[in-house]
């Protein structure tokens, strides 16, 4: 006799695997697995769009300076606080199960055993595509996916609105962008590839602030990597087993790993490197919804099936885009 309880069982197997599924999805990602390693994967709770804090400098309020003896003090109200806004971004995968495979699994361990199979697939395609969105600039899918690298670090800074704010009019919301053809005078290659490398990190550094992480597509990190291979030199033991292919760079006075976020399916643009410093740069998910079954039960009115949704929703943030950097071809 089949099992009754079918939906109990999707729901619980689903329940199960949420928080396992939440922490792989990290490790899915070069880059998320960096972040949740330094604290920066940060839930939120609630509201219409997620607020990320920035600080900036505001020359028309700036009220700090010298002074000597009976001078008046600059006491103009100076509060360069404010915040990016970025949109609520939801993904969700299905598993589902039709009555005949219901029957063709009588008893409750035939069905986990079956549903096992079907999150595992539910699981895998939607960590692919939260990856895919991490390298995406948000207008994917009619702009419902990630607002992700592409739109936070870009190629052409001066121009366009990210997190709700101009980067035509604030100087301070621009990345860094390098091309290796208008900029550096040629294509990258294994060659001139820590050169170029040299000059974006330079451009990036404010005192102790730096980037500490870059990823990589293919090409980029395989020139990387033939530039260093006669001296074979990796990271330390945790970055060379974390499961990313992962080299040190040492240069313009600062230490940063480099991964390889291309590979097999791999979603980064051909012909690029993010220089990212993680110290403004987030993934919020929603504390309600990071992987976790949606709703209750759904029953097709023409159909004997269950669908049960997984889902999550949220999204990349960044508090200091002049700390970011693009090196593109």
């Amino acid at each position: 006799m089949a099992f009754p309880n079918l939906s109990d069982i999707v729901a619980t197997t689903i329940q199960n695997r949420s928080g396992k599924l939440a922490d792989n999805t990290l490790k899915q990602n070069a880059l998320l697995n960096w972040l949740n390693e330094r604290g920066n994967v940060k839930t939120f709770s609630g509201g219409n769009v997620i607020l990320q804090e920035i600080m900036y400098n505001d020359a028309n309020t700036q009220n700090a300076g010298s002074y000597s003896g009976y001078d008046v003090i600059d006491i103009t109200p100076n509060s360069p606080i404010s915040a990016a806004q970025f949109d609520i971004k939801q993904y969700a995968g299905a598993v589902t199960v039709n009555g005949l495979e219901q029957l063709q699994n009588a008893g409750k361990q035939q069905i986990i055993d079956l549903l096992d199979g079907r999150v595992s697939v539910a699981e895998k395609q939607l960590m692919n595509s939260l990856s895919a969105g991490v390298y995406g600039d948000g207008t994917g899918n009619g702009g419902k996916n990630l607002t992700g690298l592409a739109a936070a670090v870009s190629t052409t800074p001066t121009t366009g609105t990210y997190g709700g704010i101009n980067r035509a009019t604030w100087t301070f919301w621009r990345n860094v962008a390098f091309s290796a053809v208008t900029d550096g005078g040629a294509a990258a290659s294994s060659a001139n590839i820590q050169s170029y490398m040299n000059r974006v990190l330079l451009q990036t550094i404010r005192g102790a602030d730096a980037p500490d992480v870059a990823v990589a597509d293919n090409n980029y990190y395989r020139f990387f990597l033939e530039s260093m291979q006669a001296i074979q030199r990796v990271t330390d033991d945790k970055n060379a087993t974390s499961g990313f292919a992962g080299l040190a760079y040492y240069g313009a006075g600062k230490k940063m790993t480099v991964f390889c976020d291309g590979g097999i399916g791999g979603s980064i643009p051909t012909n690029r490197m993010y220089f990212i410093n993680s110290d403004y740069m987030f993934f919020r998910p929603h504390s309600e919804r990071n992987m976790v079954p949606i709703g209750g039960d759904r029953q097709s009115v023409n159909q004997d099936a269950v669908v049960k949704l997984i889902g999550w929703a949220g999204n990349l943030t960044t508090s200091g885009s002049q700390f970011q950097a693009v090196l593109g071809a």
